[in-house]
């Protein structure tokens, strides 16, 4: 009885030890959507948008530098879909203004 309670501890203690995968799939996805943005012309055209992708971005980089997965995971999901609303209306009112895109 007395083992069975040190083993349980030592599992619990185990599972505490465990930390949560990088987030590489979001990382990457929220920086091809930022490089995409950019290559419309987005901060010029959308810069709402762009303000918040670029900010949301910069702070998951650092709380992925920092391994707080988590947390830079929410981020770099953020980032993503403001530099996909802003790749969208940049090449919206650019279509509109009749730049080639």
């Amino acid at each position: 009885m007395f083992l069975r309670g040190w083993v349980i501890l030592f599992v619990f203690w185990l599972s505490g030890c465990i930390t949560t995968a990088p987030p590489l799939e979001e990382y990457t996805l929220a920086e091809i959507a930022i490089k995409s943005a950019r290559a419309v012309q987005a901060v010029r055209y959308s810069p709402g948008h762009w303000h918040q992708a670029e900010e949301n971005y910069r702070q998951a980089r650092i709380l992925y530098n920092e391994r707080e997965y988590e947390q830079a995971k929410g981020l770099f999901i953020k980032a993503r879909i403001s530099a996909e609303r802003a790749e969208n209306s940049a090449r919206l009112l650019r279509q509109q203004n009749g730049d080639v895109l």
